[in-house]
C-alpha cells in the first residue's frame, strides 16, 4: 500500500484539558472524524500534493490514515509554541523525498517552519549525495540545491500560538495526511503492468 496523494493541514485549539485541546485542534485542521496513525517521515515516490478540501473529499468518517504529524502543548499563559511539518521532494519523480517534524517553544512560526523544511531537504541531499555547507544559511542551501536541480520543491506548514492568558491548555498540530489507493486500484495497476508485452530479448529466451 503506497499513498498516491497526500494533503497539509494544520490546527491549534484551547481548553482547561489537555486532551481536549487537542482534539479542538483536531477539528480545526478538520481531521477529527478519522483514526489517525502516525507514520515516518518519506515522501512515496510519484506522489501529488493536493488541496485539503479536495484531499477530505477522499475520505470517509471513521477512516485510517497515515499522518505525519507535529504537534505541541503548553499550559503557560503567553508562552510562544509552534509545530512544523517541512517536505523535500527530488526532481526526478521515481525517487522518494523525505517530511520531517519540527515543535519548538519560542520559535516564530517563520523560523519554526524554515527549519523544519531545512531538515527535510538537509535528509534528501544527503540520500542523494549532495554535498552541502551546514554553516550556510538555509535560503543560501535552498539556493544552491535548486540550481542544481536535483530537489525541485521544498515547502512547509506550520502551526503557532500563544499560550492562553488565562492558563487553559493550547495544543498546535501540523500534518501531512497520506490518501492511499483502494483495493480495487491497486490490483488495477498490478493487472496493467502485469499485461505488459515483454520486450524481444525476454521473448527470445522464453523460446529457448
Amino acid at each position: 500500500m503506497v499513498p498516491k496523494e497526500v494533503f497539509l493541514t494544520k490546527g491549534v485549539g484551547r481548553h482547561k484539558e489537555k486532551l481536549h485541546s487537542f482534539e479542538i485542534a483536531l477539528r480545526d485542521a478538520g481531521i477529527e472524524q478519522f483514526n489517525i496513525v502516525r507514520v515516518s517521515s518519506i515522501f512515496p515516490p510519484y506522489c501529488k500534493i493536493i488541496p485539503r478540501e479536495k484531499g477530505l473529499q477522499k475520505l470517509s468518517t471513521g477512516q485510517i490514515l497515515f499522518v505525519v504529524l507535529s504537534t505541541n502543548s503548553t499550559n503557560e499563559p503567553n508562552r510562544l509554541i509552534a509545530s512544523s511539518i517541512g517536505l523535500a521532494i527530488p526532481a526526478d519523480k521515481t525517487r522518494y523525498g523525505y517530511l520531517s517534524e519540527h515543535h519548538s517553544f519560542g520559535e516564530t512560526e517563520s523560523v519554526s517552519g524554515d527549519y523544519a523544511e531545512d531538515l527535510a531537504a538537509s535528509m534528501l541531499a544527503s540520500t542523494l549525495g549532495i554535498e552541502y555547507d551546514e554553516n550556510l544559511e538555509w535560503d543560501e542551501r535552498k539556493e544552491q540545491w535548486k540550481m542544481r536541480g536535483e530537489i525541485v520543491k521544498t515547502t512547509h506548514i506550520t502551526q503557532s500560538a500563544l499560550g492562553d492568558k488565562n492558563g487553559l491548555w493550547t495544543s498546535v498540530l501540523s500534518a501531512a495526511v497520506f490518501i492511499c489507493s483502494s483495493e480495487e486500484e491497486q490490483v488495477d495497476h498490478k493487472n496493467k503492468y502485469n499485461m505488459l508485452p515483454l520486450d524481444k530479448e525476454s521473448t527470445n529466451n522464453s523460446k529457448e
